[in-house]
């Protein structure tokens, strides 16, 4: 096997790994996170004798369906391909990388991962948030029926508490992951540009073996 071919090699055997851990990643943060909006959507208590506004309990049912549906979705791809990216990477067989489907199956594995990392992630945020509101809003009533009409009762406070943790909290993590993004599409392009440049020094010393080899063929024989 040639320097180039080993390259290659190596370059493929790396990009299978790599789609192995984004799937196991995907894989244990979906169901983590899905599991917990489910236990959150069957465990809240609401109170009957409170009225809550017909946007909120809209807006927390409707956020817990897609949590879990994005999540489930990213499960399922995660689940169909990585067993079969288990299986060539358990090979101690050098060409055995070709028969693997990451390369094919890459876009349905980043989408996978932006699905579990990003949308999930941003999902379960406003999740907890829509949480908080729907546990304590109802706490209003009580504090209604001391006399406190005119203040702000204890259970807005702590959902209005809870916002204002929360979305800065989410402003940030939408910076950070677009900073990451950036910074590796940026690192990746100076990796491949690298490797394009290692390759091309390769082919020109094929090549200047080559003419000499040609040259010297062409001394001994004139």
């Amino acid at each position: 096997m040639s320097l180039s071919e080993h390259s290659m090699q190596a370059l493929s055997w790396r990009k299978l790994y790599l789609s192995r851990a984004k799937l196991k990643a995907t894989s244990r943060t979906s169901a983590l996170l899905s599991g917990f909006a489910m236990v959150a959507m069957v465990e809240v208590q609401l109170e009957r004798e409170y009225t809550y506004p017909p946007g909120l309990l809209i807006a927390f049912s409707a956020c817990t369906t897609v949590l879990v549906a994005v999540h489930l979705f990213a499960l399922m791809i995660s689940t169909c391909i990585l067993p079969n990216l288990e299986a060539v990477s358990n090979v101690h067989n050098l060409n055995s990388v070709n028969e693997s489907p990451h390369e094919r199956m890459h876009r349905h594995i980043e989408l996978a991962w932006a699905f579990s990392t990003v949308i999930g992630t941003l999902l379960f945020l406003t999740e907890v948030m829509l949480l908080c509101w729907v546990k304590f809003l109802p706490l209003k009533n009580k504090d209604d029926a001391k006399g406190n009409n005119g203040t702000l009762s204890s259970g807005e406070a702590a959902a209005i508490a809870s916002t204002c943790i929360m979305v800065p909290f989410g402003l940030v993590f939408i910076m950070f992951a677009v900073h990451f993004y950036r910074t590796l599409v940026s690192h990746k392009t100076d990796r491949q540009i690298r490797e394009l440049e290692q390759v091309i020094r390769l082919q020109n010393q094929l090549d200047h073996r080559s003419e000499t080899d040609d040259l010297k063929t062409t001394v001994e024989f004139p």
